[in-house]
């Protein structure tokens, strides 16, 4: 299948439909679990979302399957074909508790290339895009190509757990980093952390572990406007796999990786 304007108008759509339900939840009572512990939530308006999707994908191109952040979709072995990788609500704690910093994010791959990635953040109704080779959007604004920056004039989006003890990296080992940049910031979403990465309001994001619908559309839309999205090795990322994630502007994004990653090493 090769109308990939008419998918591009079909999901622009259903996210500002989706949108609009999820504005209208913020007046009804949440029905809030938990999930692999008790900061990751997942809501009624999560799963009722991905269901919106998946009902719509379904009828319209039932050939394409789909990667779900809440386990609607497919059960994926491998990237053939049309695959729609959705994160209902990326940023959920943010939702429940703010009603504000969070994303319906949604990455459709061909034979495991990105093509058209979407991240929209609902409440100030900003829809973040791009088609693979046509540049990237914020709503009809077209965003510039990502200029290098110094890492002392940076800003990065970084969660200050990764320099606490944690699970999964020394709490040293991002010290310098923080220390050398201009400032940090952390907003709790990932996709909209990305979005910021794209539209340059902030100049890379980072973070140990993120599964592939947390980063599925912001690697599309980064790289349209010439920023970098691999691990935090600088290897590229696998979509079926979570995984450590770095996006960067071009330069920086090598500056780091080399100054202050080049030994980086996961606990186990």
């Amino acid at each position: 299948m090769s109308n990939w304007q008419e998918v591009d108008t079909y999901v622009k759509h259903w996210i500002k439909e989706a949108g609009e339900r999820i504005r209208q939840s913020f007046q009804t009572q949440l029905n809030i679990e938990t999930k692999s512990n008790r900061n990751d939530l997942v809501t009624n308006v999560d799963q009722e979302t991905e269901q919106f999707f998946i009902e719509r994908i379904r009828k319209t191109y039932p050939e394409h399957r789909i990667l779900g952040e809440e386990g609607f979709g497919d059960d994926l072995k491998d990237m053939k074909g049309i695959i729609w990788i959705i994160d209902p609500i990326d940023g959920t704690m943010n939702f429940v508790h703010q009603q504000r910093n969070f994303a319906i994010s949604i990455g459709i791959y061909h034979d495991g290339e990105g093509l058209l990635g979407y991240i929209y953040d609902v409440v100030h109704d900003e829809l973040y895009h791009a088609q693979k080779g046509q540049g990237a959007f914020m709503n009809e604004t077209k965003l510039p190509e990502l200029k290098e920056v110094d890492v002392r004039d940076s800003i990065i989006g970084v969660n200050a757990l990764w320099v606490t003890d944690n699970k999964k990296i020394d709490r040293e080992f991002l010290g310098p980093l923080v220390r050398d940049v201009r400032g940090t910031r952390s907003y709790g979403s990932a996709a909209m952390e990305m979005a910021y990465v794209a539209s340059g309001r902030i100049d890379g994001y980072m973070t140990m572990r993120l599964a592939p619908w947390d980063f599925a559309a912001g690697k599309i839309i980064i790289e349209e406007v010439g920023g970098v999205v691999t691990s935090l090795d600088g290897r590229e990322l696998n979509m079926l796999e979570k995984s450590s994630v770095f996006s960067c502007k071009p330069g920086l994004h090598g500056k780091i990786l080399e100054t202050y990653l080049k030994d980086v090493k996961f606990k186990k």
